[in-house]
């Protein structure tokens, strides 16, 4: 199954639960007999969203079950062992994933909309702060514990986790970098669909100029659904260990070189030319040169990399090159000129010509640059949770002034012909 199935499944478990009637519960769990009765009762004091209740839970005696004769009735609202009802696990992971937020900061808030206390007491006038003891005291430690219950479920459930998801064979491929517990560093490795924008489970290794690295991320993905062969295109920022996995494994992969890494390493050069042009001029003089000059070379450098097809980007080569200061440019350039232009090609058509930095904004704004996590084994149930919601949570509807969105109101999934419906990335998790 899916991740999209698995989440049916527990939303029906679930429903099941809530449909079960008293002659289904005199039924044992352990050997089926209905030869039961009932065995008292136990009270348990949940936090809920809308603060404590008291709820009674019937037990049940089987008389043919003598190791496990003794059972209780489930509810779908509560979670065994927990003090917090389902909702409270949901309402806190979901606040933390979605709204982006500190641990510390996510406890607060849920403490202060179920406790009534804390910034209840500011959101609502003449509110009056409960006593000591009926306050409640959820801890940001149990917040990372709920978070990393997750991140295990997310894990078990990476075989097949696409299977069946439709892939457009373009991919983007990125790193981020994260500092942990006594100086550590890991780095995130994440492989998405530039299409659809469908994030496959993505790793945390040591680090990212190695084979053996993106090796890894290639395998976790086809363990869960991608198939190889269906590749024909990655953009990536031109890792040394990527470049040397696909030339020696994904040999009929084309690789695009990410424009935006371009630029950047093109900028030493640039400021150093712009520099050269204001030389023995000062104040104004030199200002204005060096406007005049940085113009013409970004000009020149953008008509090669936003050439609409190969011939045109040779033709702006040329021209930077003509440019009395643009031949180490066109230089550094010319290099990556072929490279730069795979994502024009028939065969990587839908190839993003960048790769995905976008995608880790939302991942670094609860992150704490993975302090949190304080080991490379939680930072990466981190990462796999945070995938899964990705992969779920739909784009928002409206544009923006300076925002705009391929897919408005589509989750990646829906995009991939693999909708998941009132399926949320938490029923899919099992919270």
């Amino acid at each position: 199954m899916n991740i999209i199935e698995r989440g049916k499944a527990f939303v029906q478990h679930l429903g099941e639960l809530a449909n079960r009637s008293a002659w289904d519960w005199r039924r044992c769990p352990h050997c089926g007999g209905t030869d039961t009765v009932r065995n008292g009762t136990r009270k348990v004091h949940p936090w809920t969203l809308e603060g404590r209740k008291e709820v009674r839970i019937q037990r049940h005696l089987c008389r043919w079950c003598k190791e496990k004769g003794s059972y209780s009735e489930e509810s779908p609202f509560l979670v065994r062992g927990s003090w917090y009802a389902r909702e409270v696990h949901r309402f806190t992971m979901d606040h933390w994933q979605h709204v982006g937020s500190s641990l510390r900061r996510t406890a607060e808030v849920v403490r202060s909309v179920i406790g009534k206390q804390e910034r209840w007491q500011i959101w609502r006038l003449f509110s009056v702060e409960p006593e000591e003891r009926e306050k409640c005291h959820l801890s940001h430690v149990t917040v990372h514990r709920w978070l990393d219950n997750a991140g295990l479920e997310a894990r078990k459930r990476v075989p097949d986790q696409l299977a069946g998801v439709a892939t457009s064979g373009q991919v983007a491929t990125d790193g981020l970098w994260a500092r942990l517990l006594k100086g550590q560093k890991k780095v995130v490795l994440a492989l998405v669909d530039t299409v659809t924008g469908v994030i496959w489970p993505p790793v945390v290794v040591d680090e990212e100029d190695s084979e053996r690295s993106w090796g890894r991320l290639f395998r976790r993905a086809r363990l869960s659904g991608l198939d190889p062969d269906q590749l024909r295109g990655v953009a990536s920022d031109g890792a040394k260990g990527l470049t040397g996995y696909l030339g020696r494994v994904l040999t009929w992969v084309n690789h695009q070189r990410c424009h935006f890494h371009l630029w950047r390493s093109l900028s030493g050069e640039l400021a150093t030319r712009v520099n050269e042009a204001a030389t023995g001029l000062a104040g104004a003089a030199a200002k204005a040169a060096k406007k005049k000059v940085r113009a013409e070379l970004v000009a020149l450098v953008s008509g090669v990399l936003d050439a609409p097809d190969y011939t045109e980007a040779e033709a702006a080569l040329a021209r930077l090159k003509a440019h009395q200061l643009g031949g180490r440019l066109a230089t550094l350039l010319e290099g990556h000129l072929d490279a730069a232009m795979v994502y024009l090609l028939d065969f990587n058509r839908g190839l993003a010509r960048v790769s995905p930095e976008w995608y880790w904004r939302d991942f670094r704004l609860r992150l704490s640059r993975g302090r949190n996590h304080r080991s490379g084994e939680r930072l990466e149930r981190a990462a796999l949770v945070w995938a899964i919601y990705r992969n779920f949570t739909p784009s928002q509807r409206r544009s923006e002034r300076k925002r705009h969105y391929r897919h408005p109101g589509l989750s990646p999934l829906a995009v991939a012909g693999a909708p998941p419906g009132e399926i949320s990335y938490l029923d899919a998790l099992a919270v």
